[in-house]
C-alpha cells in the first residue's frame, strides 16, 4: 500500500516515518508539513492510504478530508482526544492518540490493510467472472453489502469516485458500493470507458458534449483534469 504522511509536527512525522519502514506490506511515497504539499505530491501519485494529523494551520485534517474525492483511506492521529469522534464521523479507517506506539500504529494499518485487500478481491472475483477486458459480457456484478447488482455496460453513464466508495450512475439508478476508480479502470472495457477525471470514469457512448474543460452526459456535467483531456479528445474525433 502506498503510504503519503501529513502532520505539520517534524518529530511525528519522523517517527510514523520510522514506523511505516517497519512494516512490509507499506510503502512511503512521502511526508508532508501541510495539506498544501500533500495536494501537489496527491496530484501525481496514486496514495492508497493517508496518516493524517487533525490539528494544522491553515488546513485541519478533517477539512482536509472532506475535500478529497475518491481520495485514499485515511488514519487519523492527533494529541487531542476530544477529536476523535470528528475523526471517525469521516469515516476513517482508524484514529491514533499521540504519542503513537508502535503497536497501536500497527494495528491500525492492519485495518487498513483488510479494507484494501477486500477492495481488490472483489475486483479480482468480479474480472474472472466477467472478463470484461474482451468484452465477453455484457454486464458486470457490483457488490453493496449482502445486495448483488447485476449493471449493463450500456446502462452504465459514469462512475463517481467518493474515498474509499465509488458510486455507479445508470439510467435508472445510482449504486454506491466499496471500490476505488483505480481497480475499475482495470475491469470496465477501455473502449467503452475513459478516466476523464481523478474523480469520474464516464462511459463513452453516452458523451453528448464537450465543452471546455466539461463534458456532459444526460442532465450531468463532468469536469474533465488537464491530465486526462488530450487521450478523451483523441477518442472522440
Amino acid at each position: 500500500m502506498k503510504v503519503l504522511v501529513v502532520d505539520d509536527d517534524f518529530h511525528a512525522r519522523k517517527l510514523l516515518t520510522h514506523y511505516i519502514e517497519k512494516i512490509p506490506f507499506l510503502n512511503l511515497i512521502g511526508s508532508c508539513s501541510d495539506v498544501f504539499e500533500a495536494m501537489g505530491l496527491m496530484s501525481e501519485q496514486q496514495i492508497d492510504l493517508l496518516i493524517l494529523d487533525i490539528q494544522m494551520p491553515n488546513m485541519t485534517g478533517v477539512e482536509f478530508s472532506k475535500s478529497l474525492r475518491n481520495g485514499p483511506l485515511i488514519i487519523f492521529s492527533t494529541a487531542y482526544s476530544e477529536y476523535a469522534l470528528e475523526g471517525f464521523e469521516q469515516h476513517a479507517v482508524d484514529y491514533l492518540l499521540k504519542p503513537v506506539e508502535f503497536s497501536r500504529f500497527l494495528t491500525a494499518c492492519y485495518k487498513a490493510k483488510d479494507r484494501f485487500d477486500y477492495a481488490k478481491k472483489e475486483i479480482e472475483r468480479q474480472t474472472e467472472q466477467n472478463d470484461p477486458k474482451e468484452y465477453q459480457s455484457s454486464y458486470f456484478t457490483v457488490k453493496d453489502g449482502t445486495k448483488f447488482y447485476k449493471i449493463n455496460y450500456d446502462n452504465l453513464l459514469f462512475v463517481e469516485g467518493q474515498r474509499e466508495y465509488v458510486t455507479f450512475h445508470t439510467n435508472r439508478e445510482r449504486i454506491t458500493a466499496l471500490y476505488t476508480l483505480k481497480s475499475l479502470e482495470d475491469v470496465l472495457p477501455s473502449k467503452l470507458f475513459k478516466r476523464v477525471h481523478k474523480s469520474f470514469i464516464v462511459s463513452l457512448q453516452h458523451i453528448e458534449m464537450i465543452e471546455g474543460n466539461r463534458l456532459k452526459i444526460s442532465t450531468h456535467k463532468i469536469p474533465i483534469g488537464a491530465s486526462y483531456k488530450s487521450d478523451l479528445l483523441k477518442l472522440m474525433v
